[in-house]
């Protein structure tokens, strides 16, 4: 039993350059995590995490000092995690299934620094622009090229990218279906125009790196790797991924905490929504829910999160998270044999609507707010025209690097993709500028 067990764990800390096979011989979870701390190693140290220093969160790089860009992001992502694993171990020390498969906080924290090694620039209006120029070409979708990265692109190995566990391969695996599996584009490009909406990717992986797919679902039994990668349709819309893994349901409502709560402290920073709004837009929602801190508790976040102190809306928002990470719990879908699949952390209901309104709140007040879009509009029309112009003329313009690739036989199209997605913010303004701005550009310029 002991043995079966055994290879059951080494399955997922094999790597796709080093997989040894499995020996027989037992061994202990210091060897397995140490694996795991490689992989958080590899992934900090990463030009690809280092680029999300200067990538778009939800506010412009360099409108202010205190936002958060990416990297912030996946810090704080990686804090929750961590939280929530450690709260889940102590919810079911009882249970030896739960406790054996709760990642460890190595595990955790590498799954969630890593969740947008793939993202480009300028955000989400970036991913639609590389779309528009590859949905005919395997696709782009930004946790699409982070599978990319580490299984390909990354710096640590020549054909293997980062070269991760495939258990940490598997749990930044949010959306296990190609593009071509989920694609349907309803509408197509109109002349020149500069509305590309049409191109808004699935939540999918790119139709590339389907043998990626394939190694990190090999340890899997045949039913469980064809029930996690089912669909559902969507009349006049992409289709969806219906499953996810165990470490992905952490890493994902730790995201949606991040993305709820703290860049909700970013717009009240930066005085972008007022009391007024707050109150209206999510405290009359509030009282509806049973045993809501907001609406129990509304004297307190309300004179925190809007007093103009630093430290007291700091108070209010870890009193949040706190609230959130302790309203998770593990629950089991039916389907699965896998603990890795059929395990699943969830929010209780009442917690998880608050989560809910916090990110609509977010989502309308903030993000749809005319001033975000006309940022994230340019820098999108920005891309769009990088690429369109390196396609047609990439003995010229392309890196030596990236020539190499496209000479060797890469489809043009991927290359100049990984290119542009690997840029900041900050570079991809500099090479516009540098190609387009008449009185910018020299010889001794460096991007």
């Amino acid at each position: 039993m002991q043995n079966n067990q055994d290879k059951t764990m080494k399955d997922w800390v094999d790597r796709r350059r080093y997989a040894a096979g499995y020996t027989g011989q037992p061994f202990n979870s210091d060897e397995v995590d140490g694996e795991y701390q490689r992989d958080r190693a590899r992934i900090i140290h990463s030009a690809s995490f280092r680029r999300l220093q200067s990538k778009t969160q939800i506010f412009s790089i360099g409108d202010s000092d205190f936002y958060r860009t990416r990297l912030t992001h996946s810090l704080e992502v990686a804090q929750i995690g961590s939280g929530i694993c450690e709260q889940l171990r102590q919810q079911y020390k009882g249970n030896a299934e739960y406790s054996t498969w709760i990642p460890s906080l190595s595990l955790i924290e590498a799954i969630c620094l890593g969740h947008d090694l793939g993202h480009p620039p300028f955000g989400h209006g970036g991913e639609v622009a590389l779309n528009a120029f590859m949905h005919g070409y395997g696709g782009f979708e930004g946790n699409g090229q982070t599978l990319r990265i580490i299984g390909r692109l990354g710096e640590y190995s020549p054909e293997h990218g980062l070269d991760l566990t495939r258990r940490t391969m598997l749990g930044l695996l949010k959306y296990p279906v190609l593009h071509g599996e989920a694609a349907n584009y309803v509408a197509t490009a109109q002349g020149a125009s500069s509305n590309i909406e049409y191109a808004r990717p699935p939540k999918c992986i790119h139709d590339d790196e389907a043998d990626i797919l394939d190694w990190i679902l090999a340890p899997l039994p045949e039913a469980d790797r064809a029930r996690f990668r089912e669909t559902r349709p969507v009349e006049g819309k992409h289709a969806k991924s219906l499953y996810k893994g165990f470490d992905t349901s952490i890493m994902e409502l730790a995201d949606d905490i991040a993305y709820g709560v703290h860049d909700l402290e970013d717009a009240l920073a930066l005085e972008l929504v007022t009391e007024r709004q707050w109150k209206a837009l999510v405290m009359t929602q509030a009282q509806a829910l049973s045993g809501c801190p907001l609406y129990e508790q509304a004297d307190f976040y309300n004179s925190k999160l809007f007093s103009g102190s630093d430290r007291d809306r700091k108070h209010a928002v870890s009193k949040l998270v706190g609230y959130f990470i302790g309203n998770i719990t593990i629950s089991e879908q039916t389907g699965f044999v896998s603990p890795l699949l059929r395990l699943q952390a969830e929010m209780q209901p009442e917690a998880r609507a608050l989560l809910d309104i916090l990110k609509k709140f977010v989502f309308d007040e903030v993000i749809r707010r005319p001033q975000i879009q006309a940022l994230e509009f340019k820098g999108q029309q920005m891309i769009v025209r990088l690429f369109s112009t390196l396609l047609e003329n990439p003995e010229r313009l392309l890196p030596a690097a990236h020539l190499a690739q496209l000479r060797h036989g890469t489809e043009p199209r991927r290359v100049i993709c990984d290119y542009i997605a690997s840029m900041t913010d900050v570079y991809a303004t500099r090479l516009y500028n540098r190609l387009f701005s008449p009185d910018i550009g020299s010889v001794f310029d460096r991007l």
